[in-house]
């Protein structure tokens, strides 16, 4: 393969992305009202992801050995009173992750 067919592949492959991303917006925005269920999904989505997210990231917890949890207890614990102090996202998930790794890799 040469240079110009991996240039190619990859403008492609981002126009395609792009057009994926911005359709929402063009189809929303073009002066139509959002359906109603589009603005449901849009309120209740995010708290179901990060609910999930939330699942996925503790179902392998062993509560049963040490360190009995305790640092996914302590990060997750540091989320959530960052997101009620501050109210801000990213600032509440990056502190829990980098606070769950430096329980993992120094304290436990």
């Amino acid at each position: 393969m040469n240079l110009g067919h991996s240039a190619a592949l990859v403008a492609v492959m981002a126009a395609v992305t792009m057009l994926l991303r911005f359709l929402p917006f063009l189809i929303f925005c073009a002066g139509k009202p959002i359906p109603p269920y589009v603005a449901y999904l849009g309120e209740v989505l995010p708290a179901a992801i990060i609910g999930m997210l939330v699942v996925y990231c503790l179902k392998d917890t062993a509560v049963a050995a040490a360190p009995h949890g305790a640092p996914e207890a302590l990060a997750a614990l540091c989320v959530v009173g960052l997101q009620a102090w501050k109210r801000n996202s990213l600032l509440s998930i990056l502190s829990g992750t980098v606070v769950y790794m430096l329980l993992v890799q120094v304290v436990f």
